[in-house]
């Protein structure tokens, strides 16, 4: 909402969260209303929310290529991604393997494992963002008991060819948990075809509710759950499941996948737009990540010589909402760890602002952020000395 002589809002910050739609919104608050059963209850009411949780679990499977007993309802992407990783690394340590630009949720879950005497490897990256052709060259098989990776990436939107390391964690018999986050709800996900042990995904980057997410758990695979005082979810997630919430992201999924080509097409066209604007009239720039493999709707710029966070404050000023990378990762001022990876220089890092497009912003709103982004680096060059 804006006062009097304020100029409106404009969200670029779709990576970080989507707005819920309409017809989500109202899926959650009839089955709150409805719905308010526990699905574990035998009696009536009890049923009718199974029947619900149920439809929903069937909907997601269906659409991600997994079946109904392999979808777990979590409490997100981050849960999701914790409960693989602690999951799976139940058993003696050994090496993790993995890229350094990976999600905080990934990160600091293996940060926790060394603290039990795992060792973590990091996969070589190309300067695109993409696994380095030698990245899976004399890797030691013997010793790797766990891999992860993420699927496309939340700053950059870089997306994986995951095949050849699914292949190879097959044939090493070890588990490969897939961050699919950002993935889910802006791109075509096949579980069975990618063919991981786990997939996790969040409902509040495609326009579901927060506070709810799932982990598709391959149906020959095996976790130890690491909380516990209940047997839902087969017993791998205990907790009274949100019958609302499930809902609602079921709805989301549901919506995106029947609109999916057009979504795509009409969001990339609005990020192409906001890129070439930028190029043409926001003097110097990098654009960070390949060009052809990332997320139709994710542009991570740099505006070599300024400071990143400087831009972002100048924007928020200019009512643009957007971001320097990782919501999830606090301290603006570090740089962002894919891009360290990617070996871009100091100049570049700093200097990185990323703008994530959604199904909600119109062209004439592109014409406008360029306008206001273009203004604020104008002036923030001419108020930066020349190192």
């Amino acid at each position: 909402m804006t006062t009097p002589g304020e100029q409106p809002c404009i969200y670029l910050d779709n990576n970080a969260t989507t707005k819920p739609l309409p017809e989500v919104v109202e899926t959650v608050a009839r089955h709150l209303a409805k719905s308010y059963g526990n699905p574990g209850s035998r009696h009536a009411v009890g049923r009718r929310a199974r029947v619900v949780l149920e439809d929903a679990r069937e909907t997601i499977a269906e659409i991600l290529g997994a079946d109904p007993a392999e979808v777990i309802f979590t409490s997100g992407g981050t849960e999701s991604t914790n409960l693989a990783l602690f999951g799976f690394a139940a058993a003696e340590p050994g090496t993790v393997l993995m890229t350094a630009g990976e999600h905080p949720a990934t990160t600091e879950s293996v940060a926790a494992l060394q603290q039990r005497g795992w060792k973590r490897l990091d996969l070589a990256v190309d300067p695109e963002g993409r696994l380095a052709s030698d990245a899976f060259d004399e890797l030691p098989w013997n010793d790797i008991h766990l891999a992860t990776i993420i699927l496309a990436h939340n700053e950059t939107g870089v997306i994986q060819d995951l095949q050849p390391l699914s292949d190879l964690c097959r044939q090493h018999d070890v588990p490969l948990h897939v961050d699919a986050v950002q993935a889910v709800g802006k791109i075509s996900v096949d579980f069975h075809q990618l063919g991981p042990a786990s997939l996790a995904l969040g409902a509040h980057k495609f326009h579901g509710p927060r506070g709810i997410g799932a982990l598709l758990l391959r149906s020959d695979c095996t976790l130890a759950p690491f909380e516990f005082g209940g047997h839902q979810e087969s017993g791998r997630r205990p907790g009274t499941e949100c019958v609302a919430l499930v809902a609602g992201m079921a709805r989301a999924l549901q919506s995106w996948h029947e609109d999916l080509q057009q979504r795509t097409s009409r969001v990339g066209m609005l990020r192409d737009q906001l890129q070439q604007g930028l190029q043409e009239q926001a003097g110097p720039s990098v654009v960070n990540g390949h060009l052809d493999h990332r997320l139709p709707n994710t542009l991570n710029i740099a505006f070599p010589g300024l400071d990143g966070e400087a831009i972002l404050v100048a924007l928020d000023l200019e009512q643009v909402a957007c971001s320097l990378g990782s919501t999830c990762g606090s301290g603006a001022a570090d740089p962002a760890p894919a891009l360290v990876a990617m070996g871009c220089p100091e100049e570049v890092y700093r200097a990185s602002v990323r703008f994530s497009v959604g199904i909600e912003n119109t062209f004439e709103e592109i014409d406008e952020a360029v306008r206001r982004i273009a203004s604020v680096v104008t002036r923030l060059r001419k108020s930066t000395p020349v190192a």
